[in-house]
């Protein structure tokens, strides 16, 4: 086992549905632990750059258009194995794709608006952890 560090944005679809104590009680359960939260609204240019390994891509200003559109809640989700756990937990992109019980298949209304994101490996939470939180 090994303590990994994952950043998971409950997306604004979510949060203007009133799903943001549903989807963090999916991680308690887990064993993952939320070590930092909070609420925010992203100005265009950190979402960018969120999302930069997107750029020049047919969908990347739908993207920031999206995630800017409303208030998101961030984490950083830590355990064993925690970015594999949390992967698990959150389901495939596709919510109609997902594993029955995983917060995209319950929660999500489309591909796009699938209601969270979670780091895909140990560089890109590393990544994602800087851009969005002030931390060590």
């Amino acid at each position: 086992m090994r303590t990994e560090r994952s950043l998971v944005i409950i997306k604004p679809d979510a949060v203007e549905r009133g799903l943001v104590g549903q989807i963090i009680k999916h991680f308690e359960k887990a064993s993952v632990h939320v070590k930092a939260i909070k609420i925010m609204k992203l100005e265009r240019k950190k979402a960018e750059d969120f999302y930069a390994e997107h750029e020049g891509k047919p969908f990347f200003d739908e993207l920031v258009s999206y995630i800017i559109s409303a208030p998101i809640v961030a984490m950083i989700i830590e355990g064993d194995n925690c970015i594999a756990k949390v992967r698990e937990i959150i389901g495939k992109t596709n919510p109609q794709e997902a594993e029955e019980g995983t917060i995209r298949r319950l929660y999500a209304m489309s591909k796009d608006k699938n209601s969270v994101h979670a780091s895909d490996s140990k560089f890109a939470a590393v990544r994602e952890v800087d851009c969005l939180f002030d931390v060590a």
